[in-house]
């Protein structure tokens, strides 16, 4: 269980076996096997369906996290691999009932408590794994809801406690939720959008990965306009 804060990779070794302790027995580079990617994107499907995302929304999940990746200066093969581990960042949500992930109206206390358990059940589900890109799945399931400051969840970790591959997630994610449609909003502009984010900077994001964003910004809404 990862009831407390658990040992996670830092930026320095974000790619040990940590946090489910399983054993790597597959390289970085076997583990980019077409059919084991192909299986890893259904997968996170599974995980969207009830929501109505389309799997546009996983292929926009991946290439963000990828330019951000790239970015910030990590190496192709690792870049890559915190991209495609990205599409399973909610797997945990395929675990919460239909109706709290469908729900259009405010969620009441008690299903914000149950909602908030997804990014736990996500990572026991990835735990444990041999495949160097279904470990970074656990970890990036775990984390991409903890925010610069410690305010997210479900762990309160902060700055570099925080893996980069969560990191890198949760900024694609929150820049894919505010300029596409949702159940409960509408599209916010790309500009409006790319505003929020800097002014987060610092309190839900690491500082030099919003400037990346900013850099990356181009490439971003190209992407965005590539797969809707």
């Amino acid at each position: 269980m990862y009831s407390q804060k658990t040992s996670l990779p830092t930026k320095n070794d974000f790619l040990s076996s940590e946090p489910g302790n399983g054993t790597m027995t597959t390289s970085i580079s076997d583990s980019f096997n077409p059919e084991l990617l192909d299986a890893i994107k259904r997968m996170a499907h599974i995980a969207e369906y009830r929501k109505a995302n389309t799997l546009s929304h996983l292929d926009r999940i991946r290439e963000y996290c990828l330019v951000i990746a790239q970015g910030m200066g990590l190496d192709s093969q690792t870049a890559q691999m915190i991209a495609h581990a990205s599409q399973l960042h909610d797997i945990g949500e395929i675990a919460l009932p239909e109706q709290l992930v469908t729900r259009k109206d405010k969620l009441s206390s008690y299903e914000w408590d149950l909602v908030k358990r997804h990014p736990i059940i996500g990572a026991e589900i990835l735990k444990g794994s041999p495949s160097a890109i279904l470990q970074m799945g656990e970890i990036i399931a775990l984390t991409h809801h903890e925010r610069w400051d410690g305010s997210g969840y479900p762990q309160g970790l902060k700055a570099e406690e925080i893996p980069l591959g969560g990191r890198i997630c949760a900024l694609a994610d929150v820049f894919d939720a505010l300029t596409t449609r949702r159940p409960y909003k509408d599209e916010m502009p790309i500009e409006l959008a790319a505003q929020l984010i800097r002014d987060s900077s610092g309190q839900f994001f690491d500082p030099q990965m919003v400037r990346v964003f900013q850099d990356e910004l181009a490439s971003l809404v190209e992407i965005r306009r590539m797969n809707i």
